[in-house]
């Protein structure tokens, strides 16, 4: 089975903006199958290591968990959100300057303990506070939370400038909506 085309190639990001936007991205939306078949997708913070992206969750047996199991292919989301601007007469005329990223995966539970460690010595660096006088690399229950690590198969990001206001209106109009009169 080919991977589908990216429908607007004229906003593809390239492969080293696509892996820049992963590395300082804040948080993501991770999105598994259920049983139903229904779509799953929850918020969480994340890091990569290793090449792969690591999530956790609590240690309890839930529907995220129950998905997992069941499917490992899953869907990553990340994005930054710019601005609405105005390209032309009308409401609908509006677009959004934007970066997203979007991966598709295999997820697997990690048993590892030492590996648990560097996820959550990473988490606590990339989400910590640096002026935090508790003590580091202390994680007293490491095993009551549930480590996920993604084998990214394949990634895409996109993106949209804000144009400068030359470029939107009323200053250019780029009207799309056709024979329209106000």
């Amino acid at each position: 089975m080919s991977s589908p085309q990216l429908r607007r190639a004229d906003r593809q990001m390239s492969g080293q903006g696509a892996n820049e936007m992963l590395e300082r991205g804040f948080s993501a939306r991770l999105a598994t199958v259920g049983e139903d078949g229904y779509p799953y997708c929850i918020p969480l913070l994340y890091i990569r290591m290793h090449g792969e992206v690591y999530v956790h969750t609590g240690g309890g047996r839930g529907h995220f968990r129950a998905c997992v199991e069941r499917e490992a292919r899953v869907c990553f989301e990340i994005d930054e959100l710019d601005q609405v601007f105005d390209y032309g007469r009308f409401e609908c005329d509006s677009g959004l300057a934007y970066q997203s990223v979007i991966l598709f995966g295999r997820i697997r539970i990690v048993e590892d303990k030492a590996v648990k460690q560097r996820f959550c010595e990473a988490l606590m660096v990339k989400y910590g506070k640096p002026d935090t006088e508790r003590p580091r690399g202390f994680f007293p229950r490491l095993d009551a939370i549930t480590v996920y690590a993604i084998a990214i198969e394949r990634m895409t990001g996109k993106e949209l400038a804000l144009p400068p206001l030359s470029e939107q209106w009323p200053a250019k109009d780029r009207t799309k909506t056709p024979n329209a009169r106000p």
